[in-house]
């Protein structure tokens, strides 16, 4: 048995999780850890690739996409170490990160989640970690009135914070090192969730159940963003509102749920007209890339 089980998630995504591999590859000199892949039904033959050339990984194939939460929990379940570090496809350690965040949910057993600072390919600041959602921070977010009072609900001097932290919100999903019975105690990642806001809603479980939420900024890890989904435009955009009304609905209740999905709908349709506007009078046609406002009620309809 492992110390910590490092799980990736693939989905056609090969070069990313090679560049992923590499990383763990330079980084982890010493420690006690199992890789593993987790192939969610790629059709690109990555999964195989990975086979071949990484015979030390752990693959693990899905016959077909079952999406981040599910594809995760089917990593923790086959794995037996105590530590469980999440790690997205696009996301590289970079030196003394992994034992950084490792340090920390030995040196706290409380701790059953610890995340890393996010930081872009050119090393600047990405991200730390966030208030859980309101409605207050939605609005402010869809109306673009955010960039005026950005302190209010998001770190925005986490480029400033250099020293470890239990926070009341949630660290973002693209690096979590987990404690195995804290993940199980709050029951894993949800697969209602098909994509966004899992690391939200496991973090709020984490503290519903007593376990602590933490955040290690000397822990670094370069993260590109969007690497499985880029090809799923303008589906990614869609999904990332119906997980947030799924959320909404679940700890806030019908009625926030109905308002944020009011909120969502009437900022679709007022950027679907602008760009609209924008386009036509340079192409002379609709841009394709924006969530249509019909398209979103649909998708939003059942939630």
């Amino acid at each position: 048995m492992s110390e910590v089980t490092l799980i990736i998630l693939n989905w056609n995504t090969f070069d990313l999780v090679e560049a992923c591999l590499w990383s763990i590859r330079r980084t982890t000199a010493g420690l006690d850890l199992e890789v593993m892949v987790v192939d969610n039904g790629s059709t690109d033959g990555s999964a195989e690739r990975i086979e071949r050339q990484y015979p030390d990984v752990r693959v693990v194939k899905n016959g077909r996409n079952l999406g981040f939460a599910a594809g995760n929990n089917r990593g923790v379940e086959l794995s037996d170490s105590p530590f469980v570090l999440l790690l997205n496809s696009d996301a590289q350690l970079e030196v003394g990160s992994l034992q950084a965040i490792l340090d920390l949910a030995k040196r706290n057993p409380r701790a059953g989640l610890v995340g890393a600072r996010l930081v872009y390919p050119d090393g600047s600041f990405q991200a730390a970690y966030t208030p859980f959602p309101n409605l207050i921070q939605e609005m402010l977010i869809l109306t673009g009135l955010g960039r005026l009072f950005y302190g209010a609900w998001y770190p925005s001097r986490g480029s400033q914070i250099t020293r470890e932290q239990m926070v009341a919100g949630y660290v973002e999903g693209a690096c979590m090192l987990v404690r195995r019975e804290a993940y199980l105690q709050a029951g894993g990642l949800d697969a209602n969730y098909f994509m966004y806001a899992e690391d939200v809603e496991l973090c709020y479980r984490m503290r519903e159940e007593g376990w602590q939420v933490w955040y290690q900024p000397i822990s670094r890890v370069i993260h590109l963003g969007g690497g499985s989904s880029r090809s799923r435009k303008p589906q990614r955009e869609a999904d990332l509102y119906r997980s947030r009304v799924q959320f909404f609905r679940r700890h806030y209740g019908k009625v926030s749920a109905d308002l944020l999905k009011g909120l969502i709908f009437l900022s679709t349709a007022a950027k679907w007209c602008g760009h609209g506007v924008v386009r036509g009078i340079s192409k002379g046609k609709m841009g394709r890339r924006v969530v249509s406002p019909g398209y979103l009620a649909g998708v939003l309809r059942g939630v």
